[in-house]
């Protein structure tokens, strides 16, 4: 009796111990990780496809606690098939105090980076299944960066980050900045960026040595000063650029919600057109709805062309509410939201910017419109009208009709 009771209670504890690793492999597959014993694989990697690079393919991944739990090594290797040029990054990590509140990070990196895209350094990473906007996106530079940063935890709720940085950007496009009567068509940066995060709503546990977010609260903030300095290491451009982000959700039900994002930015100086503003554009620059058609974003303006607006001031504002899903069958719960977004910006010193065509945000623009999420297979469907300042005079022109994708681990 004794033994059966033993068995059972092995078997008991055999059952939970694999439920907990299966937990564990979806939360890292979730986080875009396949794990192994002392290298967690990237899946960011295997596969993307835009209109520069055609398909990319690569590999990559970082080091984990059972390499070492002091130290980590980054690198990733990717081979564009249209533009037939490898990429690469490789960084390195330190924790630098033992409660882990403190890393230095070192990095190079000879890659892409699409144009007028913004990114705060205290982000946790992105991680996508697909990626809608990349498909579409054809606007990039090249770039090869150096750079030395110091993460740190000021207190449980403030995360800090500080990187020095010189890069080489080299336009894939046609493009010349103007300053002082010189062309520059390929140029040098030196960049010194602070980078704040605060959620005073959020909780935090110090886990295996790293401070994580165990409930999440609202507000959230984010803010991000950018100083390039010329003269220091070859670098030709003096600015300074200011970023601002707030989010904010409002919860009716686990699946009911309201959500809030404010961002905001601000550059001032000899500014290159590759570290200006877009309000993350996803239309396609064709001509019927039908050619039109392709994944909507989450955050992304869907009836806004790409490259049709730059700014060097730029204020955005975007609405979701998310309704209970209907409650068809158990498999079938396809879920409304209602959108709405609102972009305001402007520029200076228009003209420094040669062999692109743009305009500027000044009349404000203003889009909205539905999501069906969850159909079939993740894939649902969206609707958005472009109106207000902006609106275009063919009709069809301000629609764009899209599939949504929601894929949750």
């Amino acid at each position: 009796m004794q033994s059966q009771t033993h068995i059972a209670s092995k078997d008991s504890v055999e059952v939970q111990q694999d439920t907990l690793i299966k937990k564990d492999l979806l939360k890292n597959l979730g986080n875009g990780y396949f794990p192994t014993k002392y290298f967690d694989i990237d899946l960011r990697y295997f596969i993307k496809y835009n209109q520069y690079e055609g398909f990319r393919t690569g590999f990559g991944g970082v080091t984990n606690d059972g390499f070492s739990e002091k130290y980590r090594v980054r690198s990733y290797v990717a081979y564009g098939f249209r533009d037939d040029k490898f990429k690469f990054g490789v960084s390195g990590s330190a924790r630098l105090v033992e409660s882990g509140k403190t890393w230095l990070h070192l990095a190079y990196t000879d890659d892409l980076q699409e144009a007028g895209s913004s990114n705060f350094l205290t982000d946790k990473r992105f991680f996508s299944f697909f990626e809608p906007r990349l498909l579409n996106i054809d606007l990039f530079y090249k770039y090869i960066k150096q750079s030395i940063a110091i993460e740190h935890v000021i207190a449980p709720k403030i995360l800090s980050e500080l990187q020095l940085a010189t890069s080489n950007i080299n336009p894939t496009y046609n493009y010349q900045y103007i300053n002082n009567g010189k062309s520059y068509s390929e140029f040098n940066l030196s960049t010194a960026i602070l980078s704040l995060q605060f959620n005073p709503f959020s909780e935090y546990k110090l886990i295996k040595n790293r401070l994580k977010e165990t409930s999440i609260g609202f507000p959230k903030f984010s803010v991000q000063l950018t100083q390039a300095a010329s003269g220091i290491f070859k670098s030709e451009f003096n600015f300074t650029k200011l970023d601002f982000r707030t989010i904010y959700e409002i919860r009716y039900q686990p699946e009911s919600f309201t959500r809030f994002v404010l961002t905001s930015g601000f550059a001032d100086g000899n500014t290159p057109l590759s570290h200006l503003y877009h309000a993350y554009p996803n239309n396609i620059n064709k001509i019927t709805i039908r050619s039109r058609f392709s994944v909507a974003g989450i955050e992304s303006f869907e009836t806004m062309y790409f490259n049709e607006f730059f700014s060097d001031r730029l204020t955005t504002v975007q609405f979701r509410h998310y309704f209970k899903p209907f409650n068809f069958t158990n498999r079938f719960k396809p879920q409304l939201v209602l959108i709405s977004r609102f972009a305001i910006g402007n520029m200076s010193n228009i003209d420094k910017h040669q062999g692109i065509t743009f305009g500027t945000l000044n009349k404000g623009y203003t889009e909205s419109g539905f999501e069906i999420n969850k159909l079939i297979f993740g894939f649902g469907f969206s609707g958005t009208y472009r109106y207000g300042g902006y609106h275009l005079p063919n009709f069809e022109d301000n629609i764009a009709l899209k599939f949504t994708f929601n894929l949750t681990l």
